[in-house]
């Protein structure tokens, strides 16, 4: 994509940068309405679980245009959909006895040009999504490679802040920030 388009797609936020970058979420208390905010303090992404749609969730952008449709399946997974319905991505919980207890493994079959079969058939774009939500804390890999982490705030070994406010760092390399905050929903929604 060239910079002299005059507006960059609304799904996608990649993040190119050499450094990686922090966004502070907020998470109001009973609900799942989420602020992600930069380190500036400035709006980038919110989520509400109230908006007028019929989907169960809805990421928007600091200016309240909607990027992802955020919706459960019948089968206990999740789905993803762009602004115009097609679909983006498939999440299923994985199930391992191998897991400490509290912990959940989220594995997300991106959706190309070629449909769910072909990427669930493509081993290497599956993304996967590993933590504790109590403990406001995971990673999500694609292949071998750490794309962002969420963790809670310290400050010289001290929590400085409840459970309700927490750290996103994404990592360099071109990552859909969209797609990472929607992960991040869907992992934190129990």
């Amino acid at each position: 994509m060239d910079s002299s388009s005059s507006s960059p797609s609304p799904l996608i936020h990649p993040l190119t940068s050499p450094i990686p970058v922090d966004l502070f979420v907020s998470k109001k208390r009973l609900s799942l309405n989420l602020k992600f905010n930069d380190a500036c303090g400035n709006l980038v992404f919110r989520v509400d679980d109230q908006q007028p749609t019929n989907h169960d969730r809805v990421l928007l952008d600091a200016d309240d245009n909607p990027l992802i449709f955020i919706d459960r399946n019948t089968h206990g997974g999740w789905e993803g959909f762009g602004s115009g319905g097609e679909l983006i991505f498939k999440v299923e919980k994985k199930f391992a006895s191998k897991l400490w207890k509290g912990e959940i493994e989220l594995d997300v079959f991106p959706v190309s040009n070629g449909g769910a079969a072909a990427a669930k058939d493509d081993a290497g774009d599956v993304i996967k999504v590993k933590g504790s939500p109590f403990h406001r804390s995971c990673t999500i890999y694609r292949g071998n490679s750490i794309m962002a982490q969420t963790s809670l705030l310290y400050k010289l070994g001290k929590l400085t802040t409840g459970r309700r406010k927490f750290r996103v760092t994404m990592f360099p390399g071109l990552v859909d920030q969209a797609l990472i905050v929607a992960l991040i929903v869907i992992f934190f929604d129990r």
